[in-house]
């Protein structure tokens, strides 16, 4: 059996932005905007929890490691982005066409995770941004959240191009935001200058190992190799070099943008918090805290109006990243609502019974816990991303050189080895404020990360010695004579009715392909009034008898074509059922249906016949659609 190719990462926008403009300004702004999407990532509520540590605890002195934290991830975005382009793959979808099943599922698990973590610090950031803004209690605010996958939704039927407008319109929002609270907080620019100065000591060790791995976000590898194959490119290697470049610079600027709004937040802290002498432990007391420092409601209000763009921001890409790391790893593809819906609702519970257990001082400890969780997981998603595109069989010319190679590992190296000492100094707390359950807590703790050391040991080394990577599946159609590919007959073709202006077009469709394999036309009406639901083919209302008499209309009107023609009238509540067994029953060859365009919300409330239909007949179907 010849292996089915995956489906393309983001099916639903793939290739549908085109980048073929003569002019470079046109051809520069087509291909800006994935990064954007991506770089929300960076400056979500997990990064103000450890901005405002940075700043408050130690002035300016840590601002070299955003700056540093910014440019390893320009360079693993910038890899994350070739070999979208270059192999036409995401990352989930490498790893699942590479490594062996077990190990494939277990980054997919090991990523689910992370991204439940991630969504758990961009509820806690909305429902914290509610209660300050207009004292929603956390808990409220915690549910309020939930409903923000509408909006997901509703977003993402408008199109990939509207999307990253909204996500650039709320970076805009907190960017100017912390502008503002910056000129008026009027920083030390010489204490800005020295932080830019590499230096450390063990107080500052712990807090900048945080700052380094809430800066760079593991789903994002993911995310922004699926974003860039929304861009139409080409397939040739120059139209793939100048989609790199362009790439480049999209990357270069959107990152230094969050730099700037993590940088805004630390330098904030820093003139504010640090200079008053004045401690910050969660980020509510920074809201607090604003406004009797520097004299003025608005800065407090700027900040929460900033904190909540974010959770937004990052909630939107949350749910991309979700949908390709399920949909690339396990090949299986669920409804963006539905998948959204249950990430959401795993977030939320942690957050309400921290919240009801801790109150709001639980709230901040979440926030660095969640953090923990992410730094667990980039190993995971840097290591792999550094073999694809290092690997000249998947990406040809745009193989990494020695550079790029020295300059990856060199990254992978520090991000393993300084989140590897965060994990160990969060387990010790842990087992030291556990009490009599610390030899508990000690098992466990050495049980999983030695079998994560194992799973990453084996990622880093089994690539040394593995075989050449087996080909990109194909339908083996580039290797077969032209006369082996026999065109299908059709001799039973099914066309549903449903009394619209669409059905003459269905109709119309059906009769051509008629004509040409001298097929025979059955017409199905499905009755769903409650008559019809109670007494079935005994039903006899106007309603029926007018649907009789519409198909005998139609029968006459093809007669005339010299068609052979069946009708059938069923009866039922569910007409996607209806459909599905009168297609069995008739061992229909292939399916004309009309569509009416909507879906969204409509397709909540009003239902979806083609999509149900599709998955259960194994056969093909014809979509058709009006103006």
């Amino acid at each position: 059996m010849t292996p089915q190719p995956l489906p393309r990462s983001l099916s639903d926008v793939h290739e549908s932005v085109a980048t073929n403009y003569l002019s470079k300004w046109k051809r520069g702004m087509a291909f800006a905007g994935p990064a954007y999407l991506v770089s929300v990532g960076y400056m979500d509520p997990g990064n103000w929890a450890t901005d405002l540590d940075g700043g408050a605890n130690f002035g300016y002195s840590l601002l070299w490691v955003l700056v540093m934290s910014n440019a390893m991830a320009v360079l693993l975005q910038t890899l994350s982005a070739r070999l979208g382009i270059v192999t036409g793959r995401d990352l989930a979808q490498a790893c699942r066409e590479t490594y062996p099943k077990a190990v494939s599922t277990a980054l997919w698990f090991l990523c689910e995770i992370a991204i439940v973590a991630c969504d758990l610090a961009e509820v806690l950031g909305a429902a914290i941004a509610l209660n300050l803004l207009f004292h929603i209690p956390l808990l409220a605010g915690v549910a309020i959240t939930s409903l923000d996958t509408l909006l997901v939704l509703w977003l993402q039927k408008l199109g990939i191009r509207r999307l990253e407008a909204f996500i650039i319109g709320l970076i805009g929002v907190i960017a100017a935001c912390f502008a503002v609270e910056m000129f008026m907080a009027k920083p030390d620019l010489h204490g800005i200058a020295l932080g830019l100065v590499p230096h450390i000591d063990g107080r500052s060790l712990y807090t900048a190992v945080g700052m380094l791995g809430a800066t760079v976000m593991p789903h994002n590898l993911y995310l922004h190799s699926a974003l860039v194959q929304t861009r139409r490119i080409g397939r040739s290697n120059e139209e793939k070099a100048m989609a790199c470049h362009w790439n480049f610079i999209d990357c270069f600027v959107a990152l230094n943008g969050a730099l700037f709004v993590n940088g805004a937040i630390l330098i904030l802290a820093a003139a504010v918090f640090f200079k008053a002498h004045q401690s910050v432990t969660e980020i509510q007391q920074a809201y607090l805290l604003l406004t009797p420092l520097l004299g003025t409601v608005l800065a407090a209000k700027l900040f929460g109006v900033a904190l909540f763009a974010a959770g937004q921001s990052s909630t939107l890409t949350g749910t991309l990243a979700g949908q390709i790391v399920m949909e690339g790893f396990l090949n299986i593809r669920v409804q963006p609502w539905l998948r959204r819906l249950v990430t959401r609702l795993l977030a939320i519970v942690p957050a309400a019974v921290v919240i009801w257990l801790s109150g709001n001082n639980g709230t901040f400890r979440l926030l660095i816990l969640s953090q923990v969780v992410l730094n667990l997981q980039l190993p995971f998603a840097i290591i792999p991303l550094i073999h694809f595109t290092s690997d000249s069989q998947k990406m040809g010319p745009f193989a990494n050189g020695w550079k790029l190679r020295t300059a990856g590992w060199l990254t992978a190296t520090v991000v393993v080895g300084l989140n590897l000492w965060l994990a160990f100094q969060t387990i010790t707390q842990w087992a030291n404020s556990s009490g009599s359950l610390a030899p508990v807590v000690w098992t466990f703790s050495i049980l999983l990360c030695g079998a994560l050391l194992v799973l990453l040991a084996w990622i880093t080394f089994q690539p040394l010695n593995a075989t050449p990577a087996a080909p990109v599946p194909t339908l083996g159609l580039e290797s077969a004579p032209p006369d082996l590919i026999a065109a299908p007959a059709y001799r039973r073709i099914l066309v549903p009715l449903d009394h619209s202006p669409l059905d003459r077009l269905a109709i119309s469709h059906a009769a051509a392909l008629a004509s040409q394999h001298a097929a025979r036309v059955f017409l199905l009406h499905v009755e769903e009034g409650v008559t019809s639901q109670i007494y079935g083919h005994e039903s006899s209302t106007a309603e029926v008898e007018a649907g009789r008499a519409y198909l005998d209309l139609l029968v006459a009107s093809l007669g005339k074509l010299n068609l052979n023609v069946e009708t059938a009238i069923r009866h039922g509540a569910n007409p996607r059922q209806e459909i599905i067994a009168y297609a069995r029953e008739i061992r229909a060859d292939i399916l004309v249906m009309g569509a009416h365009g909507h879906g969204g919300l409509k397709d909540l409330i009003f239902g979806n016949t083609i999509n149900p239909v599709r998955h259960a007949l194994n056969v093909p179907i014809l979509v058709v659609r009006g103006d």
